[in-house]
């Protein structure tokens, strides 16, 4: 079981998705650019099939910020979105109202 103090360690903040486009060398994975108000990261993401592109441009998100980088499938990722998935597919986490890029996610 986590403890508090574990949770307390994941870095979550808002971020704006600025662009998406399909992985080279997955079909099911997208190459995202994210802006989290101080900086722009590249996120790999399972998301291809259950989002066209032009739906997740200007959506923003919940970035889980302090992961470390890593390489899938020859593209890196420095970061991860949240998304929650069951039969019908996957769902992006995503505000329901305009919150400041780079705001914390408690």
């Amino acid at each position: 079981m986590a403890t508090i103090e574990d949770f307390r360690k994941i870095e979550l903040v808002v971020a704006q998705i600025k662009e998406v486009k399909e992985h080279p060398n997955a079909d099911r994975l997208y190459v995202i650019k994210v802006d989290t108000g101080k900086e722009e990261r590249q996120v790999v993401a399972g998301i291809r099939l259950s989002y066209p592109k032009e739906n997740l441009i200007g959506r923003r998100v919940v970035l889980v910020s302090n992961l470390e980088p890593a390489t899938i499938r020859g593209e890196q990722s420095q970061g991860m979105l949240l998304a929650a998935s069951d039969e019908n597919g996957i769902s992006v986490l995503s505000l329901d109202r305009e919150v400041a890029l780079g705001s914390i996610v408690k």
